[in-house]
């Protein structure tokens, strides 16, 4: 038998009867983290898992789920804390979302300029090429989110699906479309008619250069799933395409990707959502190398950079 003491970090009306203690019918290191917050869970039903966050009493760092309680630090008898972390929604279905949105925006911005636009406009090739790009861009991704993603978290707070649901559906989907679909880029466009924006050179090049961009941010991607077995967080180190010059090349892929509609159109939208979208996935690659050479030392290639090979 072994015990453990429950109190709340800030009073939850999900867990009115706050202090508590745990009992279990085995030794505590036959336990996990999750064992415990379910236990929690049986005491307090609204009070679900991926709700809670648990600290040892008096520290702020989490303790991991998969952990077994001794791994964790809680002997028999010790006190943990359990914070609600309110709401929560799960990663698949803020990607799902997410990524619905300019696959909903592109159509009815291209196919209704009356409603954007006041009057019909004549797409040019530009137009053409750049809608199929996006749409199929956005449309790996959600396949991607269904098949191949695996996430270390189910869950996050459910208002952040707002923010970044925004960075999607406003950047890349609203603010993009209407620039790219406007008059400006049309057929008759003194922006298109004889310049290097209608010329098929020009264009198939830089499709050329966006489809080898995609295709490979999927094999990075289908590289990361086959490190993690299904139902777990395991991590291992990336090898293959990609990942013999940067921890992070999915990020990397990702941003040729945009740099060519950016170049190819020049509107000021690309651009932005280019800019944003690299800026955030630089930090997320700092934080992904860094936690990559922390948990491996000096097994990780010390020559990998964490997102521009050779330089970032």
């Amino acid at each position: 038998m072994a015990s453990v003491k429950v109190s709340a970090a800030k009073s939850t009306p999900l867990a009115r009867n706050l202090p508590t203690f745990i009992t279990f019918d085995k030794p505590i290191h036959e336990h996990t983290v999750h064992d415990l917050k379910k236990a929690i869970t049986a005491k307090n039903p609204k009070f679900h898992p991926s709700r809670q966050k648990l600290t040892l009493k008096g520290e702020s760092k989490p303790l991991a789920d998969n952990s077994t309680l001794k791994e964790a630090g809680v002997e028999d008898g010790s006190e943990v804390t359990v914070k609600d972390l309110g709401p929560q929604i799960g990663w698949r279905t803020v990607y799902l979302i997410e990524y619905a949105g300019p696959l909903v925006i592109h159509p009815l911005v291209y196919h209704f300029p009356m409603l954007f636009f006041g009057g019909a406009v004549q797409h040019s090739v530009l137009q053409k090429y750049v809608y199929a790009a996006v749409m199929l861009h956005f449309v790996k991704r959600e396949l991607e989110t269904l098949f191949v993603h695996r996430f270390s978290h189910g869950t996050m707070p459910f208002r952040n699906v707002f923010k970044n649901s925004g960075h999607y559906h406003i950047l890349s989907g609203l603010l993009l479309a209407y620039s790219i679909y406007s008059p400006t880029y049309a057929a008759n466009s003194p922006y298109i008619r004889g310049t290097i924006r209608e010329n098929p050179n020009f264009l198939w090049s830089c499709l050329a250069v966006w489809l080898f961009a995609e295709l490979s941010n999927l094999s990075t991607h289908l590289t990361l799933r086959s490190l993690r077995p299904a139902g777990t967080t395991k991590r291992a180190i990336p090898h293959g395409y990609g990942f013999s010059l940067v921890s992070c090349p999915n990020y990397f892929f990702e941003t040729v990707a945009w740099t060519v509609i950016a170049v190819m159109t020049g509107s000021y939208a690309a651009w932005l959502f280019l800019v944003v979208g690299t800026y955030q996935m630089a930090v997320w690659a700092i934080k992904k190398h860094k936690n990559y050479k922390k948990e491996f030392g000096k097994e990780y290639p010390a020559s990998r950079k964490a997102m521009f090979p050779f330089v970032f």
